[in-house]
């Protein structure tokens, strides 16, 4: 089976002028695969997961949401926007069936997929962030030090939040596999420092991904704070696809209340739980990375 190129993005001009960003990877005549990066993030695949999708027979499709790398921004964008962009990108790559997995802070996008984007036949949601303006939701609570902060400047509006991301754009840019894990040591549990420490790969992953999506600025990083202080421009009962809701008991960037509350609000019907204990935000990628592509496989015959 034919493997994609898994180092060189490429870009689409969209309707409206903007450009967005995206990778293919993994096997090139595969089943297709959207997998939508978290806060920060890019369209850089993470070569192991490029690497077990061309082995099982997976088409990777990685794209920059925007404002982060080549992504042209778009400033004011609600989640549900995301859609629009990827309907295009799918359209003009052929695809007609597709499965899409939302990680972290891409988590709300992959649910919005499998609300509104034709073909989308399943979701996961790999440790995603909720809605701010739920009730029964307390955003803020159990995250690590760093997030609160970060929470504190969304509730103030954007000129806060530039100002925090500037301050931590050195950081999250020039540090190696040691520096990012110290970089963001009030946001990991030990399981998670622990994954990044003994996986060199998944680490340079990381900052791979930080460098690339901060590369032409902090924009992207800006919008998708602001866009979770509004209404997501979509709701949940509109989902009718199976969504699998992946979630550490253990994470501190997003709390396990978030995957609890995915839990019990996301239609009963389609909606497949996996709370899982003993892990964090990153190690749960790491561990069940196999699985999760095995599930995409699964309900791409279903």
């Amino acid at each position: 089976m034919a493997t994609s190129n898994t180092t060189n993005p490429q870009v689409l001009s969209l309707p409206d002028g903007r450009n967005l960003e995206y990778t293919l990877s993994g096997a090139q005549d595969g089943f297709p695969f959207v997998f939508i990066h978290g806060t920060v993030g890019a369209c850089c695949p993470n070569p192991t997961m490029s690497a077990v999708c061309a082995a099982k027979g997976i088409r990777l499709i990685t794209p920059s949401r925007p404002g982060y790398g080549a992504s042209t921004r778009r400033q004011g964008r609600q989640v549900v926007d995301f859609v629009e962009d990827m309907k295009t990108l799918l359209d003009y790559l052929g695809v007609k069936r597709c499965v899409v997995a939302g990680y972290s802070g891409g988590g709300p996008h992959g649910i919005a997929c499998a609300a509104r984007l034709p073909g989308c036949v399943a979701a996961l949601v790999i440790a995603g962030g909720g809605p701010t303006d739920a009730e029964d939701l307390d955003y803020g609570a159990s995250h690590g030090e760093s997030n609160l902060e970060e929470y504190e400047a969304m509730q103030k509006g954007e000129e806060a939040v530039r100002e925090y991301c500037l301050k931590e754009l050195p950081g999250m840019t020039q540090s190696d596999a040691k520096g990012l894990t110290e970089e963001l040591s009030s946001i990991l549990p030990e399981v998670d420092k622990k994954a990044l420490l003994e996986n060199d790969s998944l680490a340079q992953y990381l900052v791979d991904q930080f460098q690339h999506g901060l590369g032409n600025g902090v924009d992207g990083w800006i919008d998708d704070d602001l866009e979770l202080m509004q209404p997501w421009g979509f709701q949940l009962h509109e989902v009718r696809v199976p969504i699998h809701v992946y979630q550490g008991d253990l994470d501190k960037m997003v709390p396990p209340s978030h995957g609890e509350w995915f839990a019990t609000h996301l239609p009963e019907k389609y909606v497949k739980p996996h709370l899982l204990e003993g892990e964090g935000h990153i190690s749960l990628y790491l561990k069940y990375m196999d699985e999760i592509l095995d599930l995409v496989l699964t309900e791409s015959k279903a």
